[in-house]
């Protein structure tokens, strides 16, 4: 398994990182342990999570994916052998996630809390990487960057440099190693750099945002900023919620599946998403290779990205993402791909 180094001064973590939302939903605490296991074995030593896994968010669940990987831990005494990540929520309604009932927001009490109650889960001391779920002020979308920008409605906010001020406490009690971001956008994780560095404070490591075929807008302003200020892409939904697997075309909704349990891909339902999926799975074909290997294999072997989270709900689909990591994309394929980007750009950002 490649190894690539998180931030500037950060520990080696593998090109696959393991990720967990589906854990106490889709997935038994079993399931998710045995995941971890086969994960391990094959080279991934970097887990991601957030506070509001499991996936949909909902008080009920709340906390259930980092519960199970602390009782994971705590069986297997193996927390050394892990680079593990979590998140904190940006702002949002969810008024479930604190003790007082309030709106999660990005502020000192609120992350003091959030933090404290994630490591109980996780049983740990310590996390690895702890990273800004999305931001505290409005922006255009979640987790998004879209081709036509819309003014955000005016919100309050938390500065960025009071926000970088809690984090850099957590490190300095030894609560977190390193700190990244999440759905951010270029303009604001060059704000988060250029204060760390005025402050001489912890400085982002990591941006988390989606990044697939159907959305490559990450190329246009912050694949430059990940490279020429270490702030490496660890991209989430590379295979679009599935739906570059062509599992969904022509309506199809397999049993299980998240959009059938869920109806929360609206995403990678938009104008142009469908022709978009049926190229690139023509194009996999065509070369011989699985549609979702095809597609993680191009997301590894970004020179912007650290690391790609890929999710499983069954082993057959943990192994098939796994073994992306042996996969080479050739200049040819590679032409091709671009020319059908060229043709459907970013009809899910």
């Amino acid at each position: 398994m490649e190894m690539r180094k998180l931030g500037r001064d950060g520990p080696n973590v593998s090109v696959i990182c393991l990720g967990t939302m589906t854990w106490g939903q889709q997935n038994t605490e079993a399931e998710g342990h045995e995941q971890m296991d086969y994960a391990l074995a094959h080279g991934v030593n970097f887990f991601d999570t957030a506070e509001i896994y499991s996936i949909p968010p909902k008080a009920e669940t709340q906390g259930s994916t980092e519960t199970i990987i602390g009782k994971w831990f705590k069986a297997r005494k193996n927390r050394d052998k892990v680079v593990l990540a979590s998140k904190v929520a940006g702002r949002s309604a969810f008024n479930w996630l604190r003790d007082d009932g309030a709106s999660a927001q990005l502020s000192r009490k609120q992350m003091t809390e959030a933090l404290e109650k994630s490591l109980k889960r996780l049983q740990t001391d310590y996390l690895d990487l702890y990273q800004l779920h999305a931001p505290d002020r409005a922006v255009t979308a979640w987790g998004s960057n879209p081709t036509v920008y819309k003014v955000p409605p005016k919100s309050e906010e938390n500065p960025i440099e009071e926000i970088l001020d809690v984090l850099n406490g957590f490190v300095k009690a030894g609560k977190v190693r390193q700190v990244g971001l999440s759905n951010e956008t270029a303009w604001g994780t060059m704000r988060f750099v250029t204060a760390a560095e005025a402050r001489s404070q912890v400085r982002v490591a990591s941006i988390q945002n989606a990044y697939n075929f159907l959305n490559r807008t990450f190329e246009i302003g912050l694949a430059e900023v990940a490279m020429r200020e270490h702030v490496g892409l660890l991209a989430y939904s590379p295979l679009a919620q599935g739906y570059l697997t062509g599992k969904y075309l022509d309506g199809a909704r397999p049993a299980g599946a998240r959009t059938t349990l869920f109806n929360r891909g609206q995403r990678y339902e938009t104008p142009g998403s469908d022709v978009a999926i049926r190229a690139y799975v023509a194009l996999a074909r065509e070369f011989g290779m699985d549609p979702a290997q095809m597609a993680l294999a191009f997301v590894n072997l970004r020179p912007f990205v650290t690391a790609n989270i890929i999710g499983a709900t069954s082993m057959d689909q943990l192994k098939i993402a796994i073994g992306s990591h042996d996969l080479k994309i050739s200049p040819e394929l590679e032409a091709r791909i671009d020319a059908i980007h060229q043709l459907h750009m970013n009809p899910c950002p």
